[in-house]
């Protein structure tokens, strides 16, 4: 790596709980993560939160250095969601409880 950090690991995985936390697991006992709040976050930061993981949800538009970037790859925003989580410098959006997130959707299903 560029001297940052050290990288663990990088792999695909099925969207699994099991895959999934098997896989943070690897990074230690309670690992801070961070996820980009795109569709479908709800059952991974709910997965790893019941595993004790410390969870971030990065805001996708708050990660300005990951605009209009030349390349996008599942890599590179991975590594960048590290080291600015690493840094403390990570735009966070809040994680709704799942109460609140099932009357969203209520609510953008009836709209």
């Amino acid at each position: 790596m560029d001297g940052q950090g050290e990288v663990l690991d990088c792999v695909r995985i099925e969207n699994s709980v099991p895959a999934l936390t098997g896989e943070v697991a690897k990074a230690g006992v309670a690992a801070p993560v961070a996820i980009e709040a795109t569709y479908g976050w709800y059952w991974a930061v709910d997965a790893l939160r019941a595993e004790s993981f410390e969870v971030t949800l990065a805001h996708p538009r708050g990660v300005a250095s990951m605009q209009g970037r030349r390349a996008k790859t599942d890599k590179l925003d991975a590594t960048e969601l590290a080291d600015l989580l690493r840094l403390g410098r990570l735009a966070t959006a809040w994680i709704a409880p799942p109460e609140i997130r099932e009357l969203r959707e209520l609510v953008r299903y009836r709209h």
